[in-house]
């Protein structure tokens, strides 16, 4: 299997701005380890919206914020950061550092984000937490959807990817959500957990483990997939 497939089973980067993030990437876990010194390397602090009294920027010279977007009140931003054009960031939004986002990009009220990637159109809306994670394109977390990502045991996280045990070396490694992925309201999504493009769990779930390409996770399952 050649590198470019492991991201494909995955996303859809032709019109993400920041595809070069992944260039050489094998897996797409390996992006999160470049993401800090690509974020060094792009030129921040431009801020193309009028920002409301009450946002708390956080080192506002590291965080830029495209066109379009809009930014509630009472939302905090921590650079470094990048918000694509056309983005939601909804009143209560906690932006811990180290995001980029693609474009319509929504997070929502209450949802905690930090050292995590969005891709064009994925949302977080409700009452997250998104650590050390990559969203697809169009993918989308139901309401208290939570990305665990770290072990119990503070040990480095392993992934288990069509039948293989990988060792990533990442003690903090939250989801890979697949382009179209949809997350039902209320799962735990393990670390190190991989939805590929246009799975789909049912609510309230206690997910892990790999789920392929338009695969089903549903209640009182092994975590089964179809």
């Amino acid at each position: 299997m050649t590198p470019a497939s492991e991201l494909e089973h995955f996303f859809s980067l032709g019109e993400y701005a920041h595809a070069s993030l992944f260039e050489g990437c094998r897996y797409p876990w390996e992006a999160l380890a470049r993401l800090q010194a690509y974020l060094k390397s792009l030129p921040l602090g431009k801020i193309e919206i009028e920002i409301p009294s009450t946002v708390y920027l956080v080192n506002p010279e590291l965080i830029s914020i495209g066109e379009g977007s809009v930014i509630e009140p009472g939302a905090y931003i921590e650079g470094p950061c990048f918000i694509g054009k056309n983005c939601m960031i909804r009143h209560g939004a906690y932006i811990r550092g180290d995001v980029i986002t693609g474009n319509y990009c929504v997070i929502g009220h209450d949802t905690e984000l930090k050292h995590s990637i969005f891709l064009n159109r994925a949302a977080a809306a409700h009452f997250n937490y998104v650590g050390d994670s990559i969203l697809g394109n169009g993918s989308n977390l139901g309401a208290g959807v939570k990305c665990a990502n770290l072990r119990l045991d503070h040990q480095p996280v392993q992934v288990f990817f069509e039948g293989e045990r990988i060792k990533t070396s990442l003690t903090k490694l939250g989801a890979i959500v697949g382009d179209g992925a949809q997350v039902g309201c209320n799962c735990v999504i393990n670390p190190g957990t991989l939805l590929g493009k246009n799975s789909f769990c049912f609510p309230c779930l206690n997910v892990y483990g790999y789920v392929p390409e338009n695969g089903k996770v549903k209640p009182a399952t092994k975590n089964i997939v179809e």
